[in-house]
Parts: structure tokens; sequence; C-alpha cells
């Protein structure tokens, strides 16, 4: 969660780092890079600035994040992920509030990290998690650190290991790889994974 400016900065850096661009900021056509800056700005802000206007601000930030999202798909609630979020394409993204995932998550589309039954409930993914197209993870799970859950996986049990890949529905373990070959390889040249 960002708790400062400079974890704001940081945040978009990694950010883009992990979306593996080169250029400081998005142009107009970017819209997955803009949506990010738009949601960790909208964090910043929530998070940071307690005076009236920055309260006010605060809730104007939120609406645009969420007529961004409604525009391609993204329901992606703030302070949910730590840096490095990468969504690889536009494309429906639904993510509980109550959800916690940490740095370096890559997301393909029309996947879902929920809750069942509208319980609170929802999802732990650690570090360097990625979700392929169509994958869900359901429920009060734990994810460990440098999983790679495979496209239309159903996660419902916790996955404790660290570095393999899941796949299936249950989810089960179906190979000892982990997620790095799925995540931007200018991470590891940074020496962020």
């Amino acid at each position: 969660m960002i708790t400062s400016r400079e974890e704001y900065k940081a945040y978009l850096e990694q950010d883009r780092i992990a979306l593996g661009e080169k250029r400081s900021f998005p142009l107009p056509f970017d819209v997955i890079w803009r949506f990010e800056r738009l949601l960790r700005k909208a964090e910043f802000y929530r998070n940071c600035h307690r005076t009236p206007f920055g309260k006010l601000y605060s809730y104007w930030l939120h609406y645009r994040v969420h007529g961004f999202g409604q525009k391609f798909g993204f329901s992606i609630p703030l302070n949910v992920f730590g840096p490095g979020l990468s969504i690889a394409h536009v494309g429906t993204i639904v993510v509980n509030g109550n959800a916690r995932v940490g740095k370096n998550c890559r997301i393909q589309e029309c996947t879902t990290i929920g809750a069942t039954n509208g319980s609170g409930d929802a999802p732990v993914l650690g570090d360097n998690v990625f979700l392929g197209s169509g994958a869900r993870v359901i429920g009060k799970v734990s994810v460990a650190d440098d999983v790679a859950i495979g496209a239309n996986a159903v996660v419902v049990h916790d996955v404790p290991t660290p570095g393999i890949t899941v796949a299936g529905v249950p989810a089960r373990q179906v190979s000892s790889h982990d997620s790095h070959a799925n995540l931007n390889p200018m991470l590891a040249e940074h020496g962020l994974l």
C-alpha cells in the first residue's frame, strides 16, 4: 500500500518496468499504462492526503478509475496490488477489494480474483504471480510466491509451494516451473525479481 510520495514514485516506476515500457510517460493509446498510473495516483491520494481538498480529489480520482475501468473491462479496486502490476491485455478483469496481491503480478484478460457467496474472504497472492487467460482464484485461499496459474485454471485451495505451475479445474500442480518466464524480462534486468 502506498504510504508516501516516494513509494508512489517507486510503484509507478516498477509498474512501468513490469509493463516493459521504455518511455517515461504513456502515449494516448497506451490505455493499460494510463489506467495503472491513474490507479496508483488514486491510491496515493486516498492513503496520503487527509486534507479536505485531498479527500475531495481522492474521490474524483476514484470516480475516474471506476469510469476508465468500466470502459476497458477492469474492475480493480484501490490498494489491492503491490508494485509491478502488469495487465497484459484490455479485457475483463474482476478483483475483490479484500484481495491482497504481492509485487510483480502479471494478469491476463478474463481473470477473476474474488470471494465466494458474498463473503469477505478473498485470496492472498504472493510476489511474482502470473495469472493466465481466464484464470479464477476464488475464496479464502493463499498462493505462494513465484506461482504460475495456467489459462482457465480455477484455484479454490491453497497453493503453498512456491515456484510451481498449477492448472486445471480445480487447479493442481502440473509443473515445477516458476512464473518468471511469464513476467517481463526487464524486471530481472533491474533486479526486481
